[in-house]
């Protein structure tokens, strides 16, 4: 038995040179599947949920097929990888719909800091409570799914000095959030949100990993992760949903898996405390990714994000396993030797390349790796 998972997947779409090029409103108003985002550099598309991985990896490819045949309708346009404006321009906002006033909102209040593109995880577990301290776990674990993801060294044709300039720049919504202790004390707070205003409406929750559902905060059903940016290679990022699986499946099991209830920082103002210690190690995660040094939420102890990666993915190798996807596993420990996007791009920054031509060639490398994998697996399981 597998929890179901889905993708929500931002990505931007431009000239094979670089350049983004905005035509999210266009490929929304013709392509089932696909959104616009407010900013129309970038478009949005959904897998439907699904427990199989292998149709996951279908799922993931066919929509970027079809957008890439939609996109050549207007000429020699592609889908682009990152998960900031690397190349520019970020000093405007490019409005996909001028007309809907939360877009107004979202450019007036934040501007193009919320132009980018990363990759929701959305896995599905049905008892809300459960659901709570899945969330409680995986927020304060979320720095690692990060270091793992991270895409976005550029921005406006520029190093940054963040690994995930995504995440340093994009905003927390709202300030404060707390670990939720019960279903009741998500919906509390959530009404008491939309009432005073600092959330616009249930989907204005901006945090590295929600509660999700088809009527926030009352009916919940899955678990999403917010934090990860784009990875454009989609056995990568199998491999990361496995291991959040995987641990997902150790906290269904297991009830002491809980920050709340195992950890021993604070006892007195633990929550606090934990949130504190999370909000340090995004910030750890997004400026080195796999290289930053974390504190962990069991005892408060330094350990390297890579290290805390590795003991992680030893102590749920077993139940994926035994659920039946270890095989998909193995990518991440190819990540933690080899390094994320962000670690090969400055690498090659570092050895003369300019960051549009780094740009280019991952923009070549993900329609190759893309087409192999359709006539490898896709068509395969068609047939």
């Amino acid at each position: 038995m597998q929890l179901s998972k889905g993708f929500e997947v931002e990505m931007y779409t431009g000239t094979p040179e670089g350049d983004i090029v905005g035509f999210s409103d266009r490929v929304a108003a013709d392509l089932e599947r696909f959104a616009r985002e407010p900013d129309k550099r970038n478009v949005e598309y959904t897998t439907a949920p699904m427990c199989c991985y292998d149709q996951l990896l279908c799922e993931l490819v066919h929509p970027r097929q079809q957008l890439r045949q939609y996109l050549r309708r207007f000429g020699d346009y592609t889908i682009l990888p990152g998960s900031t404006l690397s190349l520019g321009d970020s000093s405007y906002f490019d409005r996909s719909d001028p007309a809907n006033p939360y877009h107004g909102y979202i450019e007036n209040t934040y501007g193009t800091k919320v132009v980018t593109a990363s990759i929701h995880i959305n896995i599905g577990i049905s008892d809300p409570e459960v659901l709570m301290r899945a969330t409680r776990l995986v927020r304060l674990e979320a720095p690692l799914y990060l270091a793992l993801s991270a895409a976005s060294p550029f921005l406006d044709g520029k190093v940054t000095g963040f690994h995930s300039t995504r995440w340093q720049i994009f905003p927390q919504v709202p300030d404060v959030v707390p670990l939720f202790e019960s279903h009741r004390h998500y919906i509390n707070w959530t009404e008491e949100q939309l009432l005073k205003g600092t959330m616009q409406n249930v989907r204005h929750l901006w945090i590295s990993v929600r509660p999700n559902g088809d009527r926030r905060p009352y009916n919940l059903n899955r678990l999403e992760l917010r934090i990860c940016d784009l990875m454009v290679d989609p056995i990568a990022l199998l491999a990361v949903t496995a291991l959040l699986e995987a641990r997902l499946w150790q906290t269904i099991a297991d009830p002491g898996l809980d920050p709340l209830e195992r950890s021993t920082i604070a006892a007195q103002n633990r929550s606090a405390d934990l949130l504190a210690l999370t909000m340090e190690n995004e910030a750890a995660a997004a400026r080195n990714s796999l290289d930053a040094q974390l504190r962990h939420w069991e005892d408060g102890r330094s350990i390297s994000a890579r290290d805390w990666i590795e003991q992680l993915y030893d102590e749920t190798y077993l139940t994926a396993k035994k659920r039946g996807f270890s095989c998909f596993f193995s990518p991440v420990r190819k990540i933690l030797r080899e390094g994320n996007m962000a670690q090969k791009w400055l690498a090659l920054y570092d050895k003369g390349m300019s960051i549009r031509e780094i740009i280019s060639q991952g923009s070549r490398e993900m329609l190759q790796q893309e087409l192999e994998l359709e006539d490898k697996l896709c068509q395969m399981l068609v047939a």
